[in-house]
């Protein structure tokens, strides 16, 4: 059973966007609050955005303040992350994620995607 699937990663320039997908089954999906965190090589799985379950409360980092962007379709049970004026930092494996609170800790999250990988070059 796929809990959360993550689609539309891939490898863009600098500058470029991409759009995140992230599919929750049932289960996952009634969760409150849905997020997305990525994992850079070598580095510690990172906070990225988040938003609850009726879309009134998102939270970003610092770092994608100002070019990403959470959203929801609860009809969908589905989330998405655009993510727009990509730099090479912003390269990791994204990773969402379904759980009670709209919160930056991963703690409170019960269910992890696989990930999908994002690139991005100079």
């Amino acid at each position: 059973q796929v809990l959360l699937s993550e689609s539309g990663g891939g490898l863009v320039q600098a500058g470029g966007s991409l759009r995140l997908s992230c599919a929750a089954s049932e289960r996952a999906g009634t969760k409150n609050a849905m997020g997305w965190f990525r994992q850079a090589p070598g580095k510690e799985r990172e906070f990225v955005a988040t938003i609850s379950r009726s879309g009134g409360n998102i939270y970003y980092s610092d770092s994608v303040k100002g070019r990403f962007i959470i959203s929801r379709d609860n009809a969908k049970n589905t989330v998405y992350l655009q993510m727009n004026n990509l730099q090479p930092d912003d390269t990791a494996v994204y990773i969402c994620a379904a759980g009670g609170v709209a919160a930056s800790s991963p703690r409170h999250y019960n269910y992890w995607g696989r990930g999908t990988q994002v690139t991005v070059s100079s």
